[in-house]
């Protein structure tokens, strides 16, 4: 089978210039406004220790969270496909980045933490391995040159009154 193509626009428009452009680099907002054809803006900016707007995502936001989407959602559907029924999933995901002394910098790594639950009659073990496969197929986790972790925990629920018992991961 052959490789198929996928092409992807994202529309950046700057929206920091607070009347004098750039004329220092005090004088202007690292504000912007994301915007994929058809769908909701997302307001960004630099990070808030590069002088950006805390309220907003920085670029570094949405690559953690492009990573655990990815892996999220490669996830449940080897789930689906392969007999695990899950019910919930939360992931808190964290990134390391290192500044570097020229200014410059780069992620030294990715950790995803999901929290799934499962119902008692899915395999505990297959919930954990498909981790790995989800890894494998990840799209965003394949193009970066750093380490993406994932360190899962796995509940099971017990009975249908939704009583959860927390199930460790080897």
């Amino acid at each position: 089978m052959k490789d198929k193509l996928h092409s992807y626009f994202a529309r950046i428009r700057w929206t920091g210039n607070s009347g004098e452009g750039t004329k220092t680099y005090v004088s202007y907002k690292r504000d912007h406004e994301i915007q994929v054809d058809g769908r909701t803006a997302i307001n960004g900016s630099s990070d808030p220790a590069f002088r950006g707007n805390p309220t907003c995502y920085s670029p570094e936001d949405l690559l953690v969270a492009s990573l655990s989407a990815c892996h999220m959602l490669w996830y449940l559907h080897l789930c689906a496909t392969g007999g695990v029924v899950v019910t919930a999933y939360v992931d808190r995901a964290t990134g390391t980045m290192v500044e570097k002394k020229n200014g410059g910098g780069y992620f030294k790594e990715v950790v995803l933490y999901p929290s799934i639950t499962i119902t008692a009659g899915s395999n505990r073990r297959s919930a954990k391995d498909l981790h790995d496969r989800a890894h494998e197929l990840c799209f965003i986790a394949n193009s970066v040159k750093f380490p993406v972790l994932c360190k899962p925990e796995i509940t099971v629920v017990q009975d249908h009154a939704a009583k959860e018992a927390p199930v460790s991961s080897p």
